[in-house]
């Protein structure tokens, strides 16, 4: 049914205002006369329940950062089936993120380009939002990121800042730095910058778990050496990957992509890079405490138990949802169980 309104109407609406429109769907799903019906065919088999960062998670398999970004939808994600929704990415100071259009289907590979831009209302915002959710259910996580009006100097306390607003309230932080849609933002991924930078959100963050994401692009000694990195500093896990900015092996035209212009990609075209990165984060950090966060081209049922099998703690998808529709994670709840 979903598969016949995707290729029928959908696939035809600009693609960030059938994201809003779905958003309102998501959001009614949530609400209090309807979320319990919604739930009682849903909710996760409890023998697919996940201990990590000391939460319990009703299922490994959770909603990643940017397809809730003002956390507006994570009620409604809860009784969908996700185990956990993090919301974001949030920026200490409200912005508007890139002129439009800035979101783009590659639908012969299932999959999108985006340069949103980390649109959003801020941390502040954001926060109000969290403290007003139910206790219990989904777990939220907050990603948090640079604000684009300041400088990669100054990024620290800018982060300090979303910190220190979010960490009383979500069950876990991420920090971003390795979107490709803010200027400057991914050479925070060296060790040399990326280090003074965790531990400065380290201290703000308090008790509350911290972990970072990082990107699919970076070299492998790379990734080994944040992964180490994260460890001596005492973070909680690492969430791999963001997205990317290769274009190679798309079944898309090149005309069409190169027409889209800049953008991270995500959905099936990251699915190998990813599932690399994630066995050199779990190579260099066995110890299973180490919560290790997959995300990147998941769409199966059968995606989900690769990562685990690989060693993910939990995994997270984001682009099968515009592919697979609402029941996306009741199928693949299901299908693990």
């Amino acid at each position: 049914m979903y598969d016949l309104l995707f290729r029928n109407v959908l696939k035809r609406m600009d693609p960030e205002f059938a994201h809003h429109a779905g958003m309102l769907v998501i959001r009614a799903s949530g609400s209090a006369p309807i979320a319990p019906i919604v739930r009682s065919f849903t909710k996760p088999d409890p023998s697919l329940a996940v201990s990590t960062l000391g939460l319990t998670f009703p299922t490994p398999f959770g909603i990643a950062a940017g397809f809730d970004k003002n956390a507006v939808g994570v009620r409604g994600l809860e009784a969908l089936g996700f185990g956990h929704v993090e919301i974001g990415t949030v920026t200490a100071i409200p912005q508007p993120g890139n002129p439009k259009p800035r979101l783009f289907r590659l639908v012969a590979d299932r999959g999108l380009v985006n340069r949103m831009g980390f649109n959003n209302r801020g941390a502040a915002a954001a926060a109000r939002r969290i403290a007003r959710l139910r206790r219990g259910g989904a777990v939220v996580g907050a990603n948090i990121g640079k604000s684009r009006v300041v400088d990669v100097d100054n990024a620290i306390p800018d982060y300090v800042t979303s910190a220190r607003a979010l960490a009383p309230l979500a069950d876990y932080l991420a920090v971003n730095v390795s979107s490709p849609n803010t200027p400057g933002l991914r050479g925070l991924q060296a060790v040399e910058t990326l280090r003074p930078l965790l531990e400065a959100v380290r201290a703000a963050a308090g008790s509350t778990p911290l972990l970072v994401k990082i990107a699919p692009d970076l070299p492998d000694e790379e990734v080994t050496a944040i992964a180490r990195m994260a460890v001596d500093i005492g973070l909680d896990g690492l969430i791999a990957t963001n997205t990317t900015i290769s274009r190679e092996g798309l079944k898309t035209s090149a005309a069409e992509v190169e027409e889209m212009g800049a953008g991270g990609v995500s959905g099936p075209p990251v699915k190998v890079r990813s599932l690399e990165v994630l066995t050199l984060v779990r190579a260099e950090v066995p110890d299973p405490e180490f919560c290790v966060i997959s995300v990147g081209g998941v769409e199966t049922a059968a995606d989900v138990r690769e990562r685990l099998d690989a060693g993910a703690t939990l995994v997270q998808g984001y682009t099968g949802f515009i592919y697979r529709g609402p029941l996306w994670a009741r199928q693949i709840n299901r299908a693990l169980a």
